[in-house]
């Protein structure tokens, strides 16, 4: 099982805490750090959050919230072994041609260590903001995922869609990792299922626990079966609420999952001391 921190681009003071908070987590065996994504928050906002029962998402309007890529890049540049993603990005939204250059960049500035998850997104009100149409995004999103892959080909991209006009060009430098950044899509409504089976490297799943996420497996698993894809090819992320321990761990592992995602905010008021609990607990023990 790997174990996982997020986010590391919110509430940071300063460079030096951001990049100590990650250099003691490397050095305590985790094995990757992990980012949100919102350019903006409203003040108000009348889009309803789809993995809350109130329909809001955690955290305040006036929350440090710093950009994840830059963040990533930062801690990059500070890490050598921990892994680095974003827990998700809002591919919908982005410039897939600049989402996929500062991709490649970051994978080559972290010598392959670069995760990109990506979800469609959910919150009208900055797609306004970012001057997107927020209808759509999910066939933006899947058309994005395919174009993105062959900007990391190193080919010549040849790209027409409804959504992207793309021909002639080269971009480099390319991914470390074969076959390009490794997309990890986030999310399990709507068309999620069918969308992680067709594009996805892994799954960055929106529950706490292993018993909330058993019953959204069977959806997945058909999913791969209509798609002609080997289900255990799919690498499950979820995120973890700190709670039962080791069981909680083994739950998880039983169904399938390779990777938890602890959110720092779990680890009490001092993220640092329950880091060392953390791994002193849970990550010191397994195999």
């Amino acid at each position: 099982m790997k174990i996982g921190l997020i986010p590391i681009n919110i509430g940071m003071e300063s460079l030096e805490q951001m990049v100590g908070l990650a250099q003691y987590a490397e050095s305590l065996g985790f094995e990757s750090l992990w980012t949100f994504e919102h350019v903006m928050v409203p003040v108000e906002y009348q889009s309803k959050y789809p993995y809350s029962k109130d329909g809001k998402m955690g955290g305040g309007s006036d929350n440090p919230f710093l950009d994840p890529l830059i963040a990533l890049a930062a801690v990059a540049a500070q890490t050598k072994t921990i892994r680095l993603g974003t827990g998700v990005n809002i591919l919908s939204q982005a410039n897939p041609l600049l989402l996929a250059k500062q991709a490649a960049s970051l994978d080559v500035l972290s010598n392959g260590r670069f995760m990109l998850g990506a979800g469609i997104g959910w919150l009208k009100e900055e797609f306004e903001a970012m001057g997107v149409p927020f209808e759509r995004r999910g066939a933006r999103y899947d058309d994005y995922v395919v174009a993105m892959r062959k900007v990391w080909s190193g080919e010549v991209v040849e790209h027409q869609s409804e959504f992207i006009n793309w021909s002639g060009f080269q971009s480099y430098p390319t991914p470390v990792q074969e076959g390009g950044v490794p997309v990890i899509i986030g999310g399990s409504k709507g068309k999620a299922f069918q969308r992680i089976a067709q594009l996805g490297d892994g799954w960055f799943a929106p529950t706490n626990n292993a018993a909330g996420l058993a019953p959204l497996l069977d959806p997945l698993k058909v999913a791969c079966d209509q798609a002609g894809r080997d289900y255990s090819s799919v690498e499950i992320t979820s995120m973890w609420d700190n709670q039962g321990g080791m069981e909680a761990i083994q739950a998880f592992s039983d169904i399938g999952v390779s990777r938890v995602i602890v959110p720092l905010f779990a680890l009490g008021r001092d993220p640092a001391a329950g880091l060392g609990k953390l791994a002193e607990d849970i990550v010191a023990q397994l195999p």
